[in-house]
């Protein structure tokens, strides 16, 4: 009994470690964490990026990233981003013991090209019970809309050369 028991608690350690060990840059599976793409006409295509935390510059990394190597897997050079948005959705959990009704409020930022812009939606609950304790939970997503292309690389700051971007950003993650 005690072999069995040994064995059970060592499975479990490893699978604890090999959750916690995910690389943040990795495919989502069913909605989860990491990148993926969809694929809108036969050269523009919609990629995503969804992580844990609140660092946009690495969710736009990442998504960056992975729209260098969709474009390289496609046979093409380079890509413009067309449209790119960067959204945190943050949730605390209160470190203050309450009890009753409460309204917390959801913010979500969306950013474009050149301007950011923050809502608030209001979320009433009734509790019962005490909450002691405190957390703040934080999902950031990045999508960008690119179109490929091959030969010479448009004149513009929204254009850039997959290669390049791919050997700086991948050592990054």
């Amino acid at each position: 009994m005690k072999t069995v028991m040994k064995f059970a608690t060592l499975i479990m350690g490893l699978t604890l470690a090999a959750c916690a060990s995910q690389p943040a840059y990795r495919a989502a599976e069913n909605g989860g964490y990491g990148y993926s793409e969809t694929k809108l006409t036969d050269t523009q295509y919609r990629v995503y990026f969804k992580g844990k935390g609140s660092d946009k510059t690495k969710a736009m990394d990442y998504a960056m990233l992975r729209a260098a190597e969709v474009t390289l897997n496609e046979g093409y050079d380079w890509f413009v981003v067309a449209n790119r948005e960067t959204m945190v959705d943050r949730e605390r959990v209160s470190v203050e013991p309450e009890t009753g009704f409460s309204k917390r409020y959801t913010r979500v930022t969306d950013c474009g090209l050149v301007t950011c812009r923050t809502r608030a939606y209001p979320e009433s609950t009734l509790s019962t019970g005490i909450f002691v304790g405190g957390q703040e939970k934080s999902v950031i997503e990045s999508a960008l809309d690119i179109q490929l292309g091959r030969g010479t690389r448009p004149d513009s700051s929204s254009s850039f050369d997959a290669r390049q971007v791919k050997e700086n950003l991948s050592s990054k993650d």
